[in-house]
């Protein structure tokens, strides 16, 4: 087993709506799902982002088309037009979220091996 960033096997989206963002999480390779699933629980992405996210976490999976989405809630000081964060959209969350570290076997090809 190797220790890699996410972004080495995924990408992500995000999203925002008020005081609320959403990270979508979309591995390169649909079987690294699984590996996703069992790694990206709701506690080590609270984990993860810490205290930017006051609220809830919530996941939700998107197996027919091999997708995570983490609902991050009270995660953008307010939001838009009430918040002094110079990322006040969370886009910076999609960024943090592919820091995010993972265990993948040796025999994974990542991306940047290619």
């Amino acid at each position: 087993m190797r220790t890699v960033q996410l972004r080495e096997i995924a990408f992500v989206r995000s999203g925002d709506k008020g005081n609320t963002s959403n990270v979508g999480v979309v591995p390169y390779e649909p079987q690294h799902l699984d590996l996703l699933k069992e790694q990206l629980t709701v506690d080590r992405v609270r984990e993860h982002f810490g205290p930017l996210v006051r609220g809830d976490v919530t996941r939700y999976e998107f197996s027919g088309i091999s997708a995570l989405n983490f609902v991050l809630t009270e995660a953008l000081g307010g939001g838009v037009s009430r918040s002094l964060a110079l990322d006040t959209h969370g886009k910076a969350y999609a960024s943090l979220m592919l820091a995010f570290e993972v265990e993948v076997p040796d025999d994974i090809t990542l991306r940047l091996d290619q």
